[in-house]
């Protein structure tokens, strides 16, 4: 499999598939592709996973694109202006992701929940309790929102991040919540009352644009139901 991806904030990948070769992504992912791509949809790995792929963000059916009868092409585009990444998923190169970052995958890629084991981390950095892990073998893409900013971090190493700019980070890599320090700076200072602070060894992903923040700057345009 060959792919390329285009584009700068509204960016596409476009996958170039053998005979063959198959890619799999969440109902409503494709955009376009060749006319000998088949589609087959199903739950992909039984009930148990697709219900966990579901409280993960994704739906609850995927479908499985193969190329038939020679080389084919399919297209997964971003669906908010913003990143699409690709990664290598492998032993030891397990990701944890945002919930619905997941975009498209070869066959030998799983997805699945996974719980944060810190509970406040899940009920106060707005990350979710529940992220999306990526494990198996093969290329994975993912979206992110805005542009997407990269740390190395070492053993022990830290990075403090605003509540939804932590799109990704290798399964190395771990997380937890903090309360900003000071009640005048946690009410008054404007960045909220708790803090994402991940821990190396491994790389993060950082969001510059969490749709979650889009939302919340666009809110005060939008008539009110007492308007």
């Amino acid at each position: 499999m060959r792919y390329e991806i285009l584009g700068d904030t509204l960016p596409v990948v476009i996958c170039h598939l053998e005979s063959g070769e198959k890619m799999f992504c969440e109902g409503g992912s494709m955009s376009w592709m060749s006319p000998n791509m088949r589609m087959e949809t199903g739950s992909n790995g039984g009930l148990g996973k697709a219900l966990g792929r579901m409280f993960a963000g994704e739906k609850l059916f995927q479908n499985i694109y193969t190329a038939e009868r020679g080389p084919g092409m399919i297209a997964f585009a971003s669906s908010f202006p913003g990143s699409i990444r690709a990664f290598d998923i492998g032993p030891g190169r397990e990701m944890i992701f945002q919930k619905s970052s997941f975009l498209a995958g070869q066959p030998g890629v799983q997805l699945s929940m996974h719980f944060n084991r810190r509970l406040g981390s899940g009920l106060f950095g707005g990350e979710g309790f529940i992220l999306q892990k990526l494990s198996g073998q093969g290329i994975a893409f993912a979206e992110f929102d805005g542009h997407v900013v990269e740390y190395e971090l070492q053993a022990g190493q830290q990075i403090v991040v605003d509540t939804g700019h932590l799109a990704a980070m290798t399964a190395s890599c771990s997380m937890e919540v903090v309360t900003v320090p000071g009640v005048k700076n946690a009410l008054f200072g404007g960045e909220g009352v708790f803090n994402t602070v991940v821990t190396g060894p491994g790389r993060v992903f950082l969001q510059t644009m969490p749709i979650i923040n889009v939302a919340g700057a666009l809110r005060p345009y939008f008539p009110s139901g007492n308007n």
